[in-house]
């Protein structure tokens, strides 16, 4: 005969009840463990994912994601002429917030160098890579968009042409793919009353000067299309991807490039700790302590409800020891529960997990490792709180029945 089986078939309603309340907070432990890593993922899934050996970015910047970067266009193909680069790859990221359907859109607006980048790398889960160098993009399932869905941003349209999943930024907004031509138009799009007053600013600025006066073919262009006026200088991107040559040393290019004085480069390691280390350590940070607190109120709470059970039982106890009941029986009876209950609650906590945690926002991803930490961590728990109790039960006195 189990003596702790017996004593839960007896008071079955208040353990499942400490069971249910045990397990609803072990699974909050286990969720703010899990917001943590899809945290870290999220921050670090587009840098994993693209497929680069290196990042171009402008000089004394420290990359696209830690802090505004501007360089030319044509650095791509600077950059390809260095011996040991194989590939190089525009990029441009930037985050936009529509109205669609009457609901604020935010997208992660994400440039592929079409064609040689058309979007291969991006996990898709229905639909085809980009194929034209307009008017198309790839978007994450959590934007809400459907496959061939009409999209407009600024003055152009585009189509959904493909579908992904888990393709989001470091803030969990949804990422969606263009081309790094379209990229640029939706980051520049102006209004074209404030285009009619920058070409009229011009024309005023270059007929007030000797220059417009000797030439009055200048003020004429002036008043035209910004792409037409050699001065000013194109659209520029945030970085260039850079692929090294199989066998070729990454350090063999790091070293012709950070000899340029206009650009910085970084690997891609480097490029991972500066955005880890900048825009999301506080964050990473203050969940992490959130987690660190939960786990140290969860082992209060738990030792505080299984010596309280024990306490409940005092009288059970003196009554065993007065019909001759060993140290050992009433031992074994209060840890084998306060187990037992802290098993349960962790199973409870891992089966709601399941079904609550990929309805959240954002990523909640539960690894191995912390599954298996926070199972130690309940099970000491238990036999801590355990050991409280059969302390107070050993010093029941049998007479403590007779009294009652």
């Amino acid at each position: 005969m189990n003596l702790a089986v017996k004593d839960i078939k007896h008071n079955v309603g208040r353990f499942m009840l400490t069971t249910v309340g045990i397990g609803l907070l072990l699974m909050i432990v286990m969720g703010m463990s899990g917001i943590y890593r899809g945290l870290i993922v999220e921050a670090t899934l587009l840098i994993d994912h693209i497929g680069a050996d290196l990042w171009v970015v402008q000089s004394d910047t420290r990359g696209p994601f830690a802090e505004i970067s501007r360089i030319p266009r044509s650095m791509k193909d600077r950059v390809l002429a260095v011996p040991g680069v194989s590939r190089t790859r525009s990029f441009v990221s930037h985050t936009i917030q529509r109205e669609h359907h009457g609901h604020p859109l935010r997208v992660v607006v994400q440039g592929l160098s079409w064609p040689e980048d058309k979007g291969e790398w991006i996990p898709l889960i229905s639909g085809r890579y980009l194929s034209k160098g307009h008017y198309e993009m790839i978007a994450d399932k959590s934007l809400g968009l459907e496959l061939g869905e009409k999209l407009a941003l600024g003055k152009d349209t585009y189509e959904v042409v493909g579908l992904t999943k888990g393709m989001v930024g470091s803030g969990g907004d949804g990422l969606g793919f263009f081309t790094v031509s379209d990229a640029l138009s939706i980051q520049f799009d102006q209004p074209g009353e404030a285009l009619r007053l920058e070409r009229a600013a011009r024309r005023e600025r270059i007929a007030s000067a000797d220059l417009g006066r000797l030439q009055p073919s200048l003020v004429k262009r002036a008043a035209g299309l910004s792409s037409s006026i050699p001065a000013l200088s194109p659209q520029a991107v945030n970085a260039v991807l850079v692929s090294v040559e199989p066998g070729c040393c990454p350090e063999k290019v790091i070293s012709v490039l950070s000899k340029w004085p206009d650009i910085s480069v970084y690997t891609t390691g480097q490029q991972r700790q500066l955005l880890l280390a900048g825009m999301v350590d506080k964050a990473r940070r203050q969940i992490g302590l959130f987690r660190i607190l939960l786990v140290i109120i969860s082992m209060i709470i738990m030792a505080l409800v299984i010596y309280t059970l024990t306490m409940d039982k005092i009288h059970d106890i003196a009554m065993l020891k007065l019909i001759g009941a060993r140290n050992r029986v009433i031992v074994g009876l209060i840890m084998q529960q306060s187990v037992l209950t802290g098993l349960l609650g962790y199973l409870l906590a891992y089966w709601l997990g399941s079904y609550a945690f990929p309805k959240f926002p954002r990523q909640v991803i539960i690894e191995n490792q912390d599954l298996l930490a926070l199972a130690v961590v309940v099970l000491m728990i238990s036999v801590g709180a355990s050991l409280l109790g059969v302390w107070k039960a050993v010093k029941v006195e049998p007479n403590k029945v007779l009294a009652a």
